[in-house]
């Protein structure tokens, strides 16, 4: 079981390319150097997109290798998770699931620790048990209210719940963390939004008493839309808005949900 994050994970380079910010983490020198700069600022877990060659996303067990142990040597002990989003096999579920698959063959120190679901993707089901045959912890993103209601007929073991808020407000958020809490889905949660709802969400979740993840791959600018310079930039400031939410009073909704941080 991963350790719980209580405040904050860092998504080091996503789908962003280089020519969208110069700090985008690419090889896996590049995500070893942002991953210890993110760790140094604060965050206690790593969410990276590993790359091929060319640069393009992949899930290839030696692209995966490769990222993952510069990473865990440049982070020794910090949670090191990947990506499984279905746009990488160009929505090919079954060419994801062999893929996947593979990741049992790889060393311990090559491994991820955890990888990210989308629950609303086909085959969620199958590639969650090909992970955790591989040894590799499932990380489930929910979206909307029908996704925590697949999750929950699914009897998926998860370590985290990742509420995603990609088009929504915080009242879309407060509806999902509601539905959770109706269908008794207890695992621990993390609420994030992506560009536009990235900042307002870092605040959200410190209010819902969650923790919260930021970085590259969310958004590219500060909390007042203020250049950055890479991810332990927005770590510091993620956290210096996470910490005065959190002294505020408590969502009258949210004061006590079952998956909150502790």
């Amino acid at each position: 079981m991963q350790p719980r994050i209580e405040r904050i994970k860092a998504c080091l380079n996503g789908a962003r390319r280089s020519d969208e910010h110069p700090a985008v983490p690419v090889t896996p020198e590049e995500l070893a150097a942002e991953a210890a700069a993110a760790v140094t600022a604060g965050a206690e877990a790593l969410h990276l997109h590993p790359r091929d060659r060319d640069g393009a996303q992949s899930m290839h067990s030696d692209d995966v290798a490769a990222a993952v142990t510069a990473v865990r040597r440049a982070c020794p002990a910090v949670p090191v998770g990947v990506t499984t989003g279905l746009w990488i096999t160009d929505g090919d579920a079954d060419r994801r699931l062999a893929t996947a698959g593979r990741w049992a063959d790889l060393p311990a120190a090559a491994r991820p620790d955890f990888a990210s679901v989308n629950v609303s993707e086909p085959g969620f089901i199958d590639l969650a048990d090909a992970l955790r045959r591989a040894g590799v912890a499932v990380e489930a993103g929910v979206w909307s209210t029908a996704d925590a209601h697949v999750l929950a007929a699914s009897q998926v073991e998860v370590i985290r719940i990742l509420v995603e808020i990609i088009d929504g407000t915080t009242e879309t958020a407060d509806a999902i963390l509601a539905r959770l809490d109706d269908l008794e889905l207890t695992a621990p949660r993390l609420l994030h939004g992506e560009d536009e709802t990235c900042w307002p969400l870092v605040a959200h979740a410190a209010r819902c008493g969650l923790p919260t993840r930021i970085g590259l791959e969310d958004t590219l600018t500060g909390p007042a839309g203020e250049p950055i310079a890479g991810n332990a930039d927005l770590i510091r400031h993620a956290l210096a808005v996470w910490s005065a939410a959190a002294l505020t009073a408590p969502d009258p909704r949210s004061a006590a949900p079952r998956g909150r941080a502790r």
